[in-house]
């Protein structure tokens, strides 16, 4: 079970700074994401530039490629990286009134660079809240993760996040009658779909 202790303490509990010196240099990337979510006329203003503040992504993307650089100061028994190369991307989804942050950082190292990329999407989502918070205190950061990882012992692929959307239940009162759409449905746990002849205990 030794192979799952935390690296970053010993066997007396005690924090330490890992040895990376016997690790060979590789190509290293990582990519990290984070939400805001705020109101719908806090985005709207956003996407036109009209906040006090002025331009908030490309502050945000500064901010985020500053902090990256910085993360060994801000992060404790974090190794200083030289950084080859790092970028923040924004998305704005209208229809939940958030903007996705991803952040990718590349090293060539003897350790992974996941907090840098964590570090610059999180520091990106905190200056968009203070970029917006003069019109929106209310604004959410959330879900702030590793997303992808590089080179090193193995590598890291986070499984697909996307939600899907019901676009129809149909139902029948008898099996092999022909289907038919309904507005509203109730589900009931261990039976399924009432009033549909496909439901009922034990069946999927």
């Amino acid at each position: 079970m030794d192979e799952f202790r935390l690296t970053h303490v010993n066997h007396e509990g005690e924090a330490r700074m890992v040895d990376v010196g016997d690790k060979a240099v590789t190509r290293r990337l990582a990519r990290a994401g984070a939400r805001v979510w705020m109101a719908p006329e806090t985005l709207r203003l956003l996407r036109q530039q009209a906040l006090p503040k002025g331009d908030v992504l490309a502050v945000a993307k500064i901010a985020g490629i500053m902090a990256a650089k910085r993360t060994s100061e801000l992060v404790p028994l974090c190794h200083p990286l030289p950084l080859s190369f790092v970028d923040l991307t924004f998305t704005v989804i209208d229809e939940d009134s958030r903007v996705d942050i991803e952040c990718v950082a590349r090293t060539e190292a003897r350790t992974g660079v996941e907090m840098e990329a964590l570090t610059g999407a999180a520091v990106a989502a905190i200056t968009i809240y203070d970029m917006c918070k003069a019109v929106d205190r209310g604004m959410v950061i959330g879900d702030i993760r590793l997303l992808e990882k590089t080179g090193g012992k193995e590598d890291y692929l986070r499984p697909g996040e996307g939600l899907g959307t019901v676009v129809a239940v149909n139902v029948s009162a008898a099996k092999g009658e022909r289907k038919h759409p309904v507005e509203e449905i109730r589900l009931r746990a261990g039976h399924g779909i009432e009033n549909d002849a496909h439901a009922g205990s034990g069946k999927r």
